[in-house]
């Protein structure tokens, strides 16, 4: 979960660059410090401050509001709360405005879905075209085909109809904002994607970098690039990449990549310090940090490697997940774990 306060209104823009972020965490020791290393970093980047919310139990989805009050009550600006599983389009401006309008406590993104009945549905009240009368959840038959997108406005007020224990924003805090009829809905334009699967990560890559080709984004890597081949290929400056390549559709290379000579990419994301040696062939995979494939290797069909996995000359991966600090030496020939 993301919370961004800090909120305030000026005429010409109607939102002010957030000067804080507060991340929430479940302690997981080995991964703080690597965490806050990483915190570090933005802050110098993006000139903000950081402060991560260490849960000693977990909380859910609305205690770590209460957790983090101090923060988020350093003003009575409003704050996002952003689940961080999800991509879109961020309408961070037209939300806060639109927030601003109906003046009621809170507002949750929404976006349509072709089958609601997997879902739980947001239904307006009669007559009004934002205000929430209700939420049904994985509907039998048709009341709407709205969705919660994980993306919220709350005013601090929210603050007070929550208590500091495991409590869920969605089947606690916001029925009662319902009741009280302080919640609205704002309809979210262009793709979404919930990417907590590593399937429907790379189905937001793409949706992702689609949405970056359509807009003429200088992050995508020029398709006059000879290795570039069929477009929506985003490669940080720091990444080499080798003699003949043949690169894309729809691939993201991360910081100090090493992509050796004859490599294939399609639809895959390669993290910072991963190495792709000669004539590799990678598809729908996801390659984990500091990860190594090795020379004629081939992965295929959402195959995942964790943090410093090797793969060695000539194996091939169809759908394996792979543990971290491990060495595959064997094909793995169906989609299995491998701890």
């Amino acid at each position: 979960m993301l919370v961004l306060p800090t909120l305030s209104w000026p005429s010409t823009t109607g939102l002010r660059l957030w000067r804080s972020i507060s991340l929430r965490f479940v302690p997981k020791r080995p991964l703080l410090r690597t965490r806050r290393l990483s915190c570090s970093q933005y802050e110098k980047q993006f000139g903000i401050n950081i402060t991560i919310s260490i849960e000693s139990e977990p909380l859910g989805t609305a205690g770590p509001l209460k957790l983090a009050e101090h923060v988020l009550r350093k003003d009575d600006s409003p704050f996002f709360v952003l689940n961080s599983d999800i991509t879109c389009e961020y309408p961070f401006k037209e939300l806060a405005a639109f927030h601003k309008s109906h003046g009621d406590e809170g507002t949750i993104v929404v976006t349509k879905v072709e089958e609601p009945s997997k879902y739980g549905v947001v239904v307006h009240k009669p007559g009004h075209p934002s205000k929430i009368d209700r939420f049904v959840e994985k509907p039998v038959e048709f009341v709407g085909n709205r969705i919660n997108a994980g993306i919220y406005i709350l005013n601090t007020s929210v603050l007070d109809r929550i208590e500091l224990r495991p409590t869920s924003i969605e089947q606690e805090t916001f029925p009662a904002m319902v009741r009280d009829g302080q919640l609205h809905s704002f309809d979210l334009e262009g793709y979404w994607m919930d990417v907590g699967q590593p399937k429907d990560f790379l189905t937001g890559t793409c949706l992702y970098l689609t949405s970056l080709a359509k807009k003429g984004s200088p992050l995508l890597t020029p398709p006059t690039e000879p290795f570039v081949y069929g477009g929506n290929v985003m490669i940080d400056p720091s990444a080499k990449i080798g003699k003949n390549c043949k690169i894309g559709p729809n691939v993201v290379i991360g910081p100090d990549v090493v992509v050796g000579d004859g490599v294939r990419l399609q639809r895959c994301v390669l993290l910072a310090g991963s190495k792709v040696k000669d004539h590799a062939w990678v598809k729908s995979t996801i390659v984990g940090w500091n990860s190594t494939v090795g020379r004629w290797a081939r992965l295929e069909n959402v195959t995942v490697l964790g943090d410093d996995v090797t793969i060695a000359d000539e194996v091939y991966v169809n759908g394996g997940s792979i543990l971290p600090h491990k060495t595959i030496k064997q094909n793995v020939d169906s989609p299995a774990i491998i701890m």
